[in-house]
């Protein structure tokens, strides 16, 4: 499941709902800054490097900087920390799309 999630700063594609839900979801990410981008893909594959998955944060309500920050400091979790904050972000994720659900 965690490795279905697009990485923040690529645009996720295709019509499926879990990618609707991830553009929706990214919508503050400046995907115009390409200074950001850059920072948000660089600090991606460094994170995937170190913890082997997919960086996940609940991106929505969140600018690019401010994510951009959040990745810098997980980089320096330990793995322990960064399951328990992962899994603590999956669970913020899961919550925002069922209240989307239920308040449809």
């Amino acid at each position: 499941a965690l490795s279905a999630h697009p990485r923040i700063g690529e645009k996720p594609v295709g019509q499926q709902a879990h990618a609707a839900l991830s553009r929706q979801e990214q919508g503050d990410v400046d995907d115009r800054d390409a200074r950001l981008t850059q920072a948000l893909l660089a600090g991606n594959a460094r994170y995937e490097a170190r913890f082997g998955r997919v960086f996940l944060i609940r991106a929505k309500g969140r600018s690019g900087e401010a994510i951009l920050q959040a990745l810098s400091r997980r980089l320096h979790n330990s793995d322990s920390e960064e399951v328990q904050e992962a899994l603590a972000q999956l669970r913020e994720i899961t919550l925002l799309r069922l209240q989307g659900v239920i308040g449809e």
